[in-house]
């Protein structure tokens, strides 16, 4: 029963203000004679009819957002944080409404006398603004929506988007931990969002290995044991089932460092979440460690003196 009276509510409310509209119309002609109690109800009717109207306004503008349910989630958490700025709206217009009604005021004249105030309560409420409209510009953008994983060095954030409000972001870590981050923070600063990462095939892989230049040598056909072994790894490479062999595989040299001849390792792997890629990774480069020797290559390790 609740679920349907939620359904319908923009009907029910729409209904709720008619009783008020009608005795507004016919009020006058039944107690003219007594014109204070015509005052009050008058009054009574009024702000009750401002209350009814402001709800509607407020159901009409919560069914926007249902419409946009097969919507992307940026695109959905742009129209909530549009329908939140409109609800403060509605509720402050209101407000100055009713108490206009019961002082007997003009509105206008209210509005002009809350000049100060205003600047006042901007001064006061200047994060909560900030944060409202960085907020909406993160949407408004796409640059970030529920369910991306996202890495904030600054907050010590690195997990799962839950929650996007007008002046927070709640991060779900992957120990479980909850980090609470203000969408300024991420405007002004810089965060990662792996959405890319998802939304393409594979996750990029590079690692180094440093050899020492003393291990280089030629064989009888003048080959060089360094690059003998580049071409064996990068064909490994190429048929391992964890590599995506339709992605860039590369192994090749860069330059010289006083520790060894570093020997960068280029691939992209199937997996994408942290602890299987962390693990296909650690094979990979356990073989590269272990096949070195067979091209007697020496990985180089500095010994702490004596």
């Amino acid at each position: 029963m609740i679920k349907k009276i939620r359904k319908y509510i923009f009907l029910v409310v729409f209904c709720l203000i008619l009783p008020a509209i009608v005795v507004w119309d016919l009020l006058p002609t039944w107690i003219s004679d007594h014109p204070k109690i015509l005052e009050l109800v008058n009054r009574v009717a009024a702000v009750y009819m401002t209350v009814i109207a402001t709800w509607l306004i407020i159901s009409f503008a919560n069914s926007l957002q249902k419409l946009s349910v097969n919507r992307s989630a940026a695109h959905r958490q742009y129209i909530s944080s549009f329908v939140s700025i409109l609800k403060i709206i509605l509720v402050f217009i209101a407000v100055i409404i009713i108490i206009s009604i019961i002082i007997d005021k003009d509105p206008t004249t209210l509005l002009a006398g809350l000049g100060a105030m205003s600047a006042i309560l901007m001064l006061a409420f200047q994060d909560t603004i900030k944060g409202l409209v960085a907020g909406v510009r993160l949407t408004s953008n796409d640059m970030l929506a529920v369910g991306d994983r996202i890495t904030v060095p600054a907050a010590g954030a690195d997990g799962i988007v839950e929650e996007i409000k007008l002046t927070t972001v709640k991060v779900r870590n992957f120990d479980n931990t909850i980090i609470t981050v203000t969408p300024q923070t991420l405007v002004d600063g810089s965060f990662q969002n792996w959405k890319g990462m998802k939304e393409n095939t594979g996750r990029k892989a590079v690692r180094k290995v440093f050899f020492d230049f003393r291990s280089l040598k030629t064989d009888a056909n003048g080959m060089v044991n360094l690059t003998r072994y580049r071409g064996h790894m990068e064909e490994w490479l190429a048929k391992n089932d964890k590599v995506l062999a339709d992605k860039p595989i590369l192994v090749h040299q860069l330059d010289a460092t006083p520790t060894g001849l570093p020997v960068e390792f280029v691939f992209w792997l199937h997996e994408q979440d942290a602890i299987p890629y962390e693990h296909d990774i650690s094979e990979i480069m356990e073989y590269a460690y272990a096949e070195a020797d067979d091209y007697a290559l020496r990985i180089y390790q500095q010994f702490p003196e004596q």
